[in-house]
């Protein structure tokens, strides 16, 4: 027979079993948070109709999709799970309760060209808040609570929330006369991180802006301080445009309603450079960073938009988000060696039989250790002891729990420590305990 040389595709991520558990752990403890703040559990179809998927996107978006025919049926993979909620919220309306609160940490794919922390296929960890008609700003305030919660758990360090609102924005370049280059604007703006400001600069100069309208946006960027400074430069520089007024409000109340949920204003700041390149986002925006880690970029983020649902229903719902990479972040903070594998495998304890006749013995073991919550292994097969321990070790199991028609006729277990050598025979009732105890 013809072999098949095992492999696969460029861009996707497929992990040995000490980083898999060590995902996992990332996975478990953002969506622990987000049930934390009463989301509730989502999970939409992989793949969609392509006439749903794409009635909000074109462009790059598109090309980048997965879509193929199967018989009649146009279909394409999810290339986000925002899309897939809209879709969701429209299809589900009269059976929700609004504020409707969910979060989705599924697979998304995307067919572009693979290169260091970009994949075809990852992890997006979403969440979003979605209002009926209305939706408080008190909102907006929570998000940015979850992001700490989230990121205080994990223990990467220090790191910044940074917040603007695009209200904002928009009435500033208004203000120049530059609304309607404003999207574009924005989306260069949002570059700043990456490019520069002489770059920023430069491309704004090729879309024939006015040197000085480009100065003057170059300083409103640029103003700093602490929140209250910037929110009364904010307030004091002239500006009355109503949109303008209405952002400015808007980002006071939210930092204000931020020092209940955070008390160290250092893990949030007002950047106004923050625009977030999708022209969805119409409030208030977030991104946050590793600050010890700044080549990560942005390891979380998101915003307020005014309408998820708008090419499928006439409903008006406004709904904030934010969203993780989970796939690109535990790609990128292995590489820096911020986290790393400590645990080879789950269990507790692997109970090696030395008599094939005791399993009626070994499995009333096994069912003790389990209904105690030790979560417990069997080692079954004819080896030597041996080689029975040479595979706890290499397992890396804390205790081997040694099983001989000795300890059957005495009630009892050989209980070996693997991290130590240290090994003792106990009677089974005193079992649960041992290992309780080093836990």
């Amino acid at each position: 027979m013809k072999k098949v040389q095992p492999k696969i595709l460029s861009g996707f991520m497929e992990l040995l079993p000490e980083d898999q558990i060590l995902f996992n752990k990332l996975y478990d403890t953002i969506r622990g948070v987000y049930e934390s703040f009463g989301f509730l559990p989502l999970d939409t179809p992989t793949i969609e109709y392509s006439e749903i998927l794409l009635a909000k996107a074109g462009g790059e978006t598109e090309k980048q999709i997965y879509r193929f025919n199967k018989g009649d049926n146009d279909l394409s993979l999810r290339f986000d799970l925002t899309v897939p909620l809209a879709r969701y919220v429209a299809l589900h309306y009269p059976y929700l309760t609004f504020p409707f609160k969910r979060y989705q940490m599924s697979k998304v794919f995307r067919g572009e060209r693979p290169q260091k922390g970009r994949f075809r296929e990852f992890y997006q960890c979403d969440i979003d808040v979605i209002g009926n008609e209305y939706l408080p700003l008190e909102y907006d305030a929570e998000i940015p609570a979850i992001i700490y919660n989230i990121f205080k758990k994990l223990d990467f360090g220090k790191f910044v929330i940074r917040i603007n609102n695009r209200k904002i924005l928009n009435g500033f370049f208004k203000d120049l006369d530059l609304l309607e280059q404003a999207s574009d604007i924005l989306r260069i703006i949002d570059k700043i991180d990456k490019i520069g400001k002489d770059n920023v600069k430069l491309e704004l100069i090729d879309m024939n802006i006015d040197t000085t309208k480009i100065d003057k946006i170059m300083e409103f960027i640029s103003i700093k301080g602490s929140n209250s400074d910037i929110i009364n430069s904010l307030k004091n520089n002239g500006i009355k445009d109503d949109i303008y007024m209405s952002g400015v409000s808007e980002l006071e109340c939210v930092i204000n309603l931020l020092k209940h949920y955070i008390k160290e204003e250092s893990y949030y700041q007002i950047d106004l450079t923050i625009a977030r390149g999708l022209d969805y986002y119409t409030g208030t925006v977030y991104e946050t960073n590793l600050i010890d880690y700044p080549n990560l970029g942005s390891v979380c983020s998101g915003g307020r938009y005014e309408n998820l649902t708008d090419y499928y229903t006439s409903q008006s719902l406004p709904g904030i988000g934010i969203s993780i990479g989970l796939t690109r972040l535990f790609s990128q903070l292995k590489e820096v060696g911020l986290i790393s594998s400590d645990k080879k495998c789950l269990i507790d304890a692997l109970i090696v039989p030395l008599d094939e006749d005791s399993i009626d013995y070994v499995i009333k073991v096994a069912d003790l250790l389990r209904t105690n919550d030790i979560k417990t292994d069997i080692y079954y097969g004819s080896k030597g002891m041996k080689q029975k321990m040479k595979y706890a070790d290499k397992l890396g199991v804390d205790y081997a729990v040694v099983i001989g028609s000795n300890e059957i006729e005495q009630n009892k277990v050989s209980l070996k420590n693997m991290k130590t050598g240290e090994q003792e025979n106990i009677l089974l009732s005193e079992l649960v305990n041992k290992i309780k105890e080093s836990k």
